[in-house]
């Protein structure tokens, strides 16, 4: 490759390893294509984000929604808005979704956090979603009633995007339920080889919770080690993922370092990359080399074993039960975080609808 390769594009070119952007801004979309990447992202979380950023672009099509739409409540607006970013990142996407057979060019959406609990509302949305347009990808959270919504997601067609998810536990529960999914399909004749599953690890949010953990117990830990938790997380899975030949994509979210990227180049999997840090690794010495299949320092994962019981829960295949998915500690301040976002997002909706006169 040229010395001036931007380094995610080199990624892409000389690995199997995918890059996704993770936002739906347009101009964030059409800098993470000309650099190679194959696939977007979106939740009410960054809907909120590119809203304001973007302000410009929406507020005439927001202000006709609520004119031609007298008895929407905010609600109704909110997610009107959410599917129209996600429907023009599909829009951008879909040259490549066509060029590429349906292998790539997809674009996510998120079902509502607060239906984490009830299988029938996150399916019912997913297939909704499924049909705003041929290239689109659902998200959905890796809870109990999360996990069987998958199944059933994917028995419907809907290519899946689980997300909310943190641990070796989880990310076999999904690929597992994917499966089973694809399985009824194909038991009936129904197609399957256009289908894409994913499963995200929000590897940076790993290392997060572990950091919460290790301030909250005074914990002493070598420095520089919790930055190596979310990799020995996805790496783990990972491994599983290939001996056993499931047909999910694992995906890597929530990025803290360089690591999240250039730890994992090499493998088949999705790297979702916020515009921050695309710019910063395209601008990085970072050698781009597979490292997918280098494991991570045993004398690390041993002192996270030794000392951080939660490590544990997020490392080893049965350290969660899907009971305790929705009360692990990353799982329950993303949950919480999304939930929060959604609220400013709709709040953000209000003050158009409804200006603050004391302003």
């Amino acid at each position: 490759m040229s010395s001036n390769t931007p380094k995610l594009l080199e990624t892409t070119q000389t690995s199997p390893t995918s890059v996704w952007n993770d936002s739906c801004s347009t101009s964030e979309l059409e800098y993470a294509i000309k650099n190679g990447a194959t696939g977007g992202t979106t939740n009410p979380t960054i809907v909120g984000q590119v809203l304001i950023k973007e302000f410009s672009q929406w507020e005439d099509y927001i202000r006709k929604l609520i004119k031609d739409n007298p008895s929407a409540t905010e609600v109704d607006i909110a997610w009107k808005v959410n599917e129209a970013m996600a429907i023009k990142g599909a829009d951008m996407l879909l040259p490549i979704f066509k060029e590429s057979n349906g292998k790539h060019g997809r674009m996510s959406i998120q079902t509502n956090a607060q239906y984490y609990r009830n299988t029938k509302l996150i399916t019912e949305q997913a297939i909704y979603f499924d049909t705003l347009a041929e290239n689109m990808q659902v998200k959905m959270p890796v809870t109990e009633a999360g996990v069987a919504a998958i199944e059933e997601s994917t028995y419907n067609g809907v290519n899946v995007n689980a997300t909310v998810s943190f641990s070796t536990a989880q990310a076999i529960a999904v690929a597992e339920a994917v499966e089973r999914g694809l399985k009824r399909r194909e038991a009936e004749g129904k197609p399957t080889e256009n289908m894409t599953p994913a499963c995200t690890i929000m590897v940076g949010r790993v290392d997060d919770w572990l950091k919460v953990v290790q301030k909250k117990e005074n914990l002493a830990i070598t420095p520089g080690a919790l930055e190596w938790a979310g990799v020995a997380v996805f790496k783990n899975s990972y491994k599983l993922y290939q001996e056993r030949g499931y047909r999910t994509r694992l995906l890597s979210a929530a990025y803290r370092n360089h690591l999240h990227w250039s730890e994992f180049i090499g493998g088949d999997v999705i790297l979702t990359i916020p515009h921050t840090w695309q710019v910063r690794f395209n601008n990085s010495d970072v050698e781009v080399k597979p490292r997918m299949d280098i494991p991570v320092d045993p004398a690390i994962i041993e002192e996270l074993r030794r000392k951080m019981p939660e490590f544990i829960k997020a490392f080893d295949e049965d350290g969660l039960s899907p009971a305790e998915f929705a009360g692990f500690g990353a799982t329950a301040r993303t949950l919480r975080g999304f939930l929060d976002s959604y609220m400013g997002l709709i709040s953000t909706i209000r003050d158009i609808m409804i200006p603050n006169p004391d302003k």
